[in-house]
This record gives structure tokens, sequence and C-alpha cells, in this order.
């Protein structure tokens, strides 16, 4: 995954949303299937994975997953963080598609019950693209995604960027 993290064309894309140089940090593959099926509710995605543990004010609560710690940030560490979908499968309507609720990137860190008023106020748009389609995302934007209908398949490649792995000073994000 590092190969296809670092080509040129992603980070150029990275690059022209952060307005500056992106760094990979972080990649997922989500691959949705009928025998492997979920829905997301509404939320947004605060937690980053950090070199090590540190306390500071603003950030937390602290959790691992797979040995990787991770922090939840604050507003102004993740505006510096872009998130590239590369769909390996077409994404329609019928099988889960990222859904976003327009604008809410720009409100900063909600609360759970925030992001449920958002949710019944927001009209949702569906973010579908083909095969080799890349979405932008931020990652404060409020987003869900349903469970497919039918048989075919969403395979999406998360491609998590930032301006540095400094994130802060003194503050290192872990490249996985």
């Amino acid at each position: 995954m590092a190969t296809v993290a670092t080509d040129s064309r992603l980070t150029g894309i990275a690059s022209k949303w952060l307005g500056a140089d992106a760094v990979p940090f972080k990649a997922t593959l989500f691959d949705k299937s009928p025998d492997a099926n979920w829905l997301v509710a509404w939320h947004q995605d605060t937690a980053l994975p950090m070199a090590q543990r540190f306390d500071t004010v603003g950030w937390g609560p602290w959790s691992d997953k797979a040995g990787v710690t991770y922090a939840h940030a604050p507003a102004r560490v993740l505006e510096r963080v872009v998130a590239l979908r590369v769909h390996l499968d077409d994404s329609t309507a019928d099988n889960g598609p990222l859904r976003v609720l327009p604008g809410t990137h720009t409100l900063g860190v909600l609360s759970d019950a925030e992001v449920h008023a958002h949710s019944l106020r927001v009209s949702p748009v569906e973010c579908t693209a083909p095969a080799g389609g890349v979405v932008v995302m931020r990652p404060l934007i409020i987003h869900a995604s349903s469970k497919l209908n039918g048989n075919a398949p969403r395979r999406v490649l998360h491609l998590e960027y930032a301006t540095s792995l400094a994130i802060e000073p003194g503050l290192q994000l872990r490249a996985a």
C-alpha cells in the first residue's frame, strides 16, 4: 500500500487540498461484500495514530487498536489532514457508498449529540465513484454509510495524509 499512497498522482491531489506537501500516514482497506456487510452511523473521524502517548491539553481520550496508540485530536490538527478514498470497485447507491453532510467539516469537533442533530437537519449527499475514482474527504465532515443491497462489492482504499508527521511541536503521527 505504501507504493500506492506515495504515488505522485495521489500525493498531488492531497497536497492541493492541504495547501502543502502531503505525507501519507495511514491506509485502511474497506471491503464491503455480501459476506462482510455493515453500516456505519453518522460520525467524524477524530482519532489519529500517534508515535507515542503524551499528556497534552486538547488531546484524548486515548485507545490502543492492534498495537497502535490512538488519540482523539483537536480540530486545529484535524484540519491539516485529508483522506483520499481510492475506489477499487464501482461505488453505487446500492453498495453502501460514503454519505456526507456537506459543510460540516467547518464546525470543529462535535459531540455525539451535535452530530445527531446535524444528521436530522442537513441533507446527505452520496459520494459515488467509478472503479479507479478518487473521493477526497476531510476527517471532520460528518459521514456514514449503509449496508450494501445486492451482490456488488465495494472495496475502497482509504489513505490519510497530513502536512507533516510532526503534527505539532513534540507530537508525531505514527506512519503505518
